[in-house]
This record gives C-alpha cells, structure tokens and sequence, in this order.
C-alpha cells in the first residue's frame, strides 16, 4: 500500500489580493477607462482564475517553465514529483545535476534549481520575509538569487502572491495580446509594453491575467493551449524565438 504524500498547504490569500472578486472588480475598472480593453473584454469575456500557492513549489515550477513548451515542462515536473517524496527544498537540495538531468533538467536550468532549493534549505531565501515586502524590494529580493530573472519573480508575485499591480513587460504572450489589443503594427518591446500599461495602474495584474487569456482566445484548436505562465510554460520571456506552443 502506497504511503500518502503531503498535502500542500493550503493557499493562504492577503487581504486585497488577487481573488476571483478583485480581479472581477479590476476589470471593469480597466474597461471603464478603456475602450479597446472594454471592447476586447466583451468580445473574450474574463480570464479564468489560476492560483498557485506561495512557497518552493510554485517557484520552482516557474522556473521549470522558463523557455519550454507547456508538454515539456509539465513532463519535467511530472517526473520529479515522482522521485520525489514531495517537492520541497530539503528534498531537491539532496538531489545533484545528473538526477535532475534524468527529470528533464537542462545542465543550466538544473543548476538553477539546486541554488534556489539550496538557499531555502539553508535559510538564505526565506518565503516569509518575501511575501513580507512591497513589489519591488520582494522582485529584487528574488532576482538576487542566480536563475531568477525579473520575469520569473513577477509570475511568482502575479500568480503566488497574487499581487493587485504587476505587469510582466517581458512576456511574450502578454506582448502579442496588447499588440493585438491596440492595433500595432509591430510587437511593443518590453519598455513600450510599460508605457503602454501605465494607464491601467493599479490594475494591471488583472490586464496581464486578460492578455494571456485574449492571446489564447483565437488560437487554432489544435494547437490552442491556455497561456498559463509558470505553470503550463505556454507564457515566456520575449527572449523566446517565435510564438509558445
């Protein structure tokens, strides 16, 4: 008979945070100032909610997600939940490269993964003191640690954390959907993609929830895969060649 495994722990949300109800809220906040995001909502409707809990875990999923297709990094996290008792830092900080390798871990984003769970192990990288922060301080926290860029810590803080005013300007899927969104003739760079939401302070934790879901929207069947960023790796940074599958 199988041992169960550890529940985890329930998502614990702030007050004010990202709900179902705020993100209602934010947007027709968003529509009332603006006639495309009014237009676009009308024609899509709202975005599904998608939470993730705080802590190793989701972080780690993350960065599993970083620059893979939604299949590849949903089998990598499948096979290290199986080696796994449970996916905690103490457990993946015993692990070295070549078992997470055998996972489907590239060299590098292995690498990664064993610094993140070695400084949450040794205390370095506490969770608590980073929910503790104000957006800024609590990315520059998380992007002090090698691996984690600033997309990464602002999926964390979006999706974990469910922070009401993140805009991750880097992501591919959010830059397609306001290219869509505005009409523009080319894809807007990270810097106009900041511009281009300063309007929508301090709601744009909502607006990027709905360029994922608008980007999704008019995809072919076949290939349509909701963009879930850090937790399906369909969302990544515009780094990424071409569009995610």
């Amino acid at each position: 008979m199988k041992a169960k495994r550890p529940q985890r722990p329930a998502i614990v949300v702030p007050s004010g945070a990202l709900d179902r109800r705020a993100i209602a809220a934010d947007l027709r906040a968003l529509a009332a100032r603006d006639p495309d995001f009014a237009a676009a909502l009308e024609q899509v409707g709202p975005p599904p909610s998608r939470e993730r809990p705080p802590g190793f875990a989701s972080l780690m999923r993350i960065i599993v997600g970083q620059q893979v297709s939604a299949a590849a990094a949903s089998g990598i996290w499948t096979r290290l939940g199986a080696a796994l008792p449970v996916i905690e830092a103490p457990h993946v900080a015993a692990l070295d490269v070549d078992a997470l390798r055998a996972c489907g871990f590239s060299r590098q984003k292995a690498a990664y993964a064993l610094g993140l769970a070695a400084a949450v192990a040794e205390g370095r990288l506490r969770f608590d003191e980073i929910h503790g922060l104000e957006d800024e301080p609590a990315i520059a926290a998380l992007t002090a640690l090698k691996g984690i860029g600033r997309w990464t810590a602002e999926i964390y803080l979006l999706f974990s954390l469910r922070r009401r005013d993140i805009w991750p300007a880097g992501d591919l899927a959010v830059a397609v959907g306001v290219q869509k969104l505005k009409r523009l003739r080319q894809r807007p760079t990270p810097e106009r993609l900041r511009r281009l939401a300063e309007p929508w302070r301090p709601y744009r934790s909502a607006a990027a929830l709905f360029m994922w879901h608008y980007y999704s929207a008019d995809r072919a069947p076949a290939t349509k895969t909701a963009a879930e960023p850090g937790a399906s790796g369909a969302a990544k940074p515009l780094s990424t060649k071409g569009l995610p599958v």
